[in-house]
């Protein structure tokens, strides 16, 4: 989702006045052969078919916010920056990690000079250009609030940007290494406007063919792409299947060879089956109920009053979080193979730790029940939640269904198909919705889109001037301790407004059939393809 994990990465982040980036180290726990890459030998040619859990929203990366549609642009939108298999950001398009002045304020990199995109005009500095400041202006950006420190970018060479900040920036380079840093065909943009997301076009290994709603997008090898011979595979195509126990018996028919995101219930199941293979990593996201407490006129807009008990007192908030048991929601729909949150930020992170599960708030119905009281609140109190339209969101929605109906809440579950309820949702029509994200290398990626007013992705509808100076003073600071300090802070003024309620984390769970190879499943949640193929 916008957006995991039996054990969690340690998430270090490493800056210095030359360059901020992030690394995410990782020590998975065993869970039948798990690993995040296979290095066997691949034979060219095949087509690869991935299932998702759900469709993607827009093929732009301006406007995109699924974790679906970032796995569909690692096969097609290479970014200025990746993370590694260490979860270290490194150069992509860009040449180096980029150079910063001694007061933070001007960045410069070089980019590539033999990539060209799919359409075959050339990866140059004007074209990198283009992309950051449609990324930053561009009406419903996504990436504004990403990119909001960014004052202007020039092309000063051929192939040499320069960035220009309002000042210094410390998450940039994590920032780049995501949907910021993807670079778009300045020749496409120009030509579709607006309907770039119907023909997309970057610098990656696959390009686009075609995407038939809820039902499959389909990329090709790129003959333009800078190492397409080093691509193995004809064809990826990506297919939307909900229902994790059906991606499992495609998998098991081979009619897919690739299961993203898959269920830890599924993952049981496929460590029986020989022909299956397990990869899995730790995730930096979260999972929990979006609530919406002046979302009145859509994303971006200033934030209103609603008046319903939910939105307008934060008691009602609060109790409703105390009827949820999180420990209880991971052993009954999870078998204990995520971990429950409380927080933005992973308990693992070196820079700002967040909460561990163990702190998190405990449920309490006699707790909730007296604050209903307080808030003047008559019961049943009428609730609706939407949740997408998957199994396991069901479970999860049945559970709080009945935790809340304990304390006084009378929940009804609206299944929304995914890409509506984002629709809806940013829109500002809903009461409470599931509400994730797959987590950032940089806890400002966790915070400042979704907590900051106005911000990109805050459908919320939260205003807090005391978290929007907090966020700005996270992005400025170097010093990882009063980082830390800043975020712990930001983290305990966020869950005080019970706007968004943290559940639980996830594990990056990927089933293949055993005769794919070169799979690359990392820290940041992303199915790699570009290496991948069927085993010699």
């Amino acid at each position: 989702m916008r957006r995991t994990a039996v054990a969690l990465a340690a998430v270090v982040l490493v800056m210095s006045t030359t360059a901020g980036c992030g690394s995410l180290q990782s020590s998975a726990t065993e869970v039948g052969g798990e690993r995040m890459t296979d290095d066997r030998p691949v034979r060219a040619g095949g087509t690869l078919t991935v299932a998702l859990n759900a469709d993607p929203d827009k093929l732009d990366p301006t406007l995109a916010q699924t974790l679906v549609g970032r796995t569909v642009f690692a096969g097609m939108c290479e970014k200025l920056y990746d993370v590694d298999a260490e979860g270290k950001v490194v150069p992509q398009l860009a040449t180096a990690l980029p150079k910063v002045s001694g007061d933070g304020r001007t960045v410069t990199f070089d980019v590539r000079r033999d990539a060209e995109f799919s359409d075959g005009a050339r990866l140059d500095a004007a074209a990198v250009v283009t992309s950051l400041l449609r990324h930053r202006d561009l009406a419903g950006s996504a990436r504004a609030t990403e990119l909001t420190p960014l004052r202007d970018a020039q092309a000063v060479g051929r192939y040499r940007v320069r960035l220009t900040l309002k000042q210094a920036y410390v998450p940039l380079t994590a920032v780049l290494a995501d949907r910021s840093g993807m670079v778009m065909s300045p020749t496409a943009l120009k030509k579709y406007g607006k309907d770039f997301t119907n023909h997309p076009s970057c610098v990656g290994p696959f390009r686009f063919v075609e995407r038939v709603g809820g039902d499959r997008i389909v990329l090709a090898k790129d003959p333009h792409y800078y190492d397409a011979d080093a691509v193995h595979l004809d064809k990826v195509v990506y297919k939307p299947i909900p229902d994790g126990s059906v991606r499992l018996a495609n998998l098991r028919s081979g009619d897919i060879q690739v299961g993203d995101q898959m269920a830890p219930v599924d993952v049981r199941s496929a460590l029986t089956d020989a022909k299956l293979q397990l990869f899995n990593s730790p995730s930096l996201g979260y999972q929990g109920i979006g609530i919406n407490v002046g979302n009145v006129k859509g994303l971006g807009e200033k934030p209103g009053r609603i008046d319903t008990p939910m939105a307008s007192d934060v008691r009602v908030r609060e109790a409703f979080e105390l009827s949820i048991d999180r420990s209880l929601i991971n052993k009954v729909v999870f078998q204990d193979m995520y971990e429950p949150a409380c927080g933005p930020v992973s308990p693992e992170a070196a820079i700002a730790p967040g909460v561990a599960p163990s702190a998190c708030p405990g449920r309490d119905v006699a707790a909730a029940k007296r604050l209903l009281r307080q808030a003047g609140v008559h019961t049943p109190l009428a609730v609706e939640l939407k949740i997408p339209t998957t199994p396991e969101w069901s479970r999860i929605g049945q559970v709080i269904q009945a935790m809340g109906k304990d304390a006084g809440f009378d929940i009804s579950l609206r299944p929304t198909e995914y890409a509506t309820m984002l629709e809806e949702t940013d829109s500002g029509d809903y009461t409470a919705f599931s509400s994730g994200w797959s987590g950032r290398l940089d806890p400002d990626g966790n915070v400042a889109s979704f907590l900051q007013t106005r911000g990109a992705m805050n459908a919320y509808g939260l205003s807090d001037p005391k978290i929007d100076a907090l966020v700005a003073r996270g992005r400025t600071e170097a010093d990882p301790a009063e980082r830390a300090r800043i975020y712990d802070e930001l983290t305990r003024r966020a869950t005080d407004a019970h706007a968004l309620v943290y559940l639980y984390r996830q594990k990056n769970y990927v089933v293949a059939g055993k005769d794919v190879a070169g799979v690359r499943v990392y820290g940041d949640g992303l199915v790699r393809v570009k290496d991948a193929g069927y085993a010699k």
